[in-house]
């Protein structure tokens, strides 16, 4: 196992009564700030090791962001994905960012998608590595997990607080065999996957963060399978930024057509096949996805004068 570094900077911002978002910072203070969403489940330090050490090299701010529920974010509802959208607007505010990219995992897909929406005016670029799409609406897209979520979700709703607090409770006794549990999600996994998290700063990264992360609440997986359920308060079409999407084609978790059928929806995206990759392949690829956004930030600027 490597040893991984904590965070340049990490603490907590008020966005609402009573509530407050974490973040955990990387890289250059005074460079393009790019916020980094966690997947489901996830907290503010699952930003691969390759991401932090491109964005120090390149003088990037890289700001990782727990949701609601989770690490040192206050447990919070929203009533749509697009909801969380002026909760990043406060923390950007609260941070001094006015102009920003935004990526997102997994279940951080549609949460980079609602601050596109939401923010045209400041979010400069978006990158989506193996997506979530709706459920719910014309935009929705079917699928056996998703099927499943549905199916839990309302059950989640009515559980609350508690099935965010069990699941803790389980995870701090599980917490000695936190190694072993991911090398065995590793063979279990297609082998895009089971590469990846052969490799020692992967499994790192996805220790520290896991067991940082879920040290007091894991609820905020469980909200954000009700929220991708529901309707999610905007149409794709109504997002102008531009998007890059990553996906692996052999993807067990979010189908590739998922993500084939988010960009067809999409008016200014790109689909980018990680051939032989798995749910996580786009993390081992995170400078290439990280260069393509600030590659569109150059051109903005340039045709901007």
């Amino acid at each position: 196992m490597v040893d991984i570094e904590r965070p340049q900077l990490e603490g907590t911002v008020a966005v609402g009564e009573g509530r407050r978002l974490g973040f955990a910072e990387f890289g250059s203070a005074q460079g393009r700030a790019i916020f980094w969403l966690h997947g489901t489940p996830g907290a503010r330090r699952q930003v691969p090791m390759e991401a932090r050490a491109f964005a120090e090299r390149e003088h990037v701010r890289l700001i990782g962001i727990d949701r609601p529920g989770v690490g040192s974010s206050t447990l919070h509802h929203y009533g749509a994905v697009i909801d969380f959208a002026d909760d990043l607007r406060t923390v950007a505010d609260t941070l001094g960012v006015d102009q920003m990219a935004v990526i997102g995992l997994s279940g951080g897909g549609p949460y980079t998608l609602a601050a596109a929406r939401a923010m045209p005016d400041r979010v400069v670029a978006t990158g989506i590595i193996g997506g979530v799409a709706p459920t719910k609406g014309p935009d929705a897209i079917r699928s056996g997990l998703m099927d499943f979520a549905s199916l839990v979700a309302p059950a989640l709703a009515a559980g609350g607080i508690p099935v965010g607090v069990a699941a803790s409770s389980v995870i701090r006794l599980a917490r000695p065999f936190a190694s072993p549990i991911i090398d065995l999600y590793g063979r279990l996994s297609p082998e895009g996957d089971r590469r990846l998290l052969a490799r020692p700063e992967f499994k790192a990264m996805f220790l520290d963060d896991l067991l940082n992360g879920t040290r007091k609440q894991l609820s905020a997986p469980f909200a954000d399978i009700v929220l991708f359920t529901r309707d999610w308060g905007f149409q794709l079409s109504s997002v102008t930024t531009p998007v890059r999407w990553w996906h692996g084609d052999c993807d067990h978790i979010i189908p590739m057509r998922h993500g084939q059928h988010m960009v067809s929806l999409l008016p200014n995206a790109e689909f980018h096949m990680m051939k032989g990759e798995s749910h996580l392949g786009g993390l081992g690829m995170s400078e290439e996805i990280l260069r393509s956004l600030l590659d569109i930030w150059d051109k903005k600027e340039a045709a901007d004068g």
